[in-house]
Order: C-alpha cells, then structure tokens, then sequence
C-alpha cells in the first residue's frame, strides 16, 4: 500500500535533535503499526514529501501513514486519536500531520484550542479527499 490509499505525511518535532526525534519517530512508527486500516512507513529522506518540498530536510526522519479506500475520515480519526494518545505518554512530544496541502500539530498537552484545531483540520481534510460528496464538487 505504499503507493496506493490516501497518504498523510507525520514529522515529529523535537527542536533539531536529531537522535531524539530518530528514536521518537521509529516508536511512533511501532504504535502506529499497531493500528489497524493503516499501512506505515519511513519517509526517504531524498524524495518529496509533498507538491513544492524538496525533502524532509537534512538529517529529518519522518512517517508516512496510508490509508486503504475512499472514504478514509474514519481512518483519519483514528490516527489522528492513535497519535494524540502516543503523544499524551509525554507532555513534551509534538507530531506535524500534513494531508493534501493542510497540517496540524498534535502535542503532548492537548488544550480546547488544539482540539478545535485537530477537528478544523479533519473536516479540511474530509472535504479535499477524492470520491467523497464535500471533495467531488470542487
């Protein structure tokens, strides 16, 4: 599934610490492998994460997450819950998610504001996607 399904692009931030961002990411990576209707892997560094972006940057490690069929909200909702609740374990973790040109940041302290902001970017999303009723009549 690593060229089919809808992909959602999963940096996790540390501030340029590369080794902990590594180590953080490929655990992410095992949390998320655990979930199921998703298909993840790590991002090649050289390749394009998205239309305009060269790469993730030097040094980078990221996560791309697939998700099978066209109706993916569903899927969306359960990563973006698998992610908040891998980033609750530490009120210090913060994970960008990008998906067809929209991002948010998901952390370890979720407050009103974030969810509000993780809800705006799931109804974005859901009206991007192709072959649903909000994403067909643009």
């Amino acid at each position: 599934m690593r060229d089919g399904g809808l992909r959602w692009q999963l940096v996790v931030e540390t501030g340029g610490d590369g080794l902990r961002q590594e180590r953080l990411t490929r655990d992410l990576h095992a949390a998320l492998q655990e979930t199921d209707g998703l298909s993840v892997g790590f991002t090649d560094a050289d390749k394009p994460v998205a239309p305009g972006h060269k790469g993730t940057g030097v040094g980078d490690i990221a996560l791309w997450a697939a998700t099978a069929g066209a109706v993916a909200r569903p899927v969306a909702r359960i990563l973006i819950t698998a992610i908040t609740e891998w980033c609750a374990r530490d009120r210090h973790r913060k994970v960008e998610v990008t998906f067809n040109g929209h991002s948010a940041a998901i952390t370890g302290r979720p407050d009103a504001a974030q969810q509000r902001v993780i809800s705006d970017f799931l109804d974005k999303v859901a009206a991007g996607e192709p072959g649903t009723p909000e994403g067909s009549g643009e």
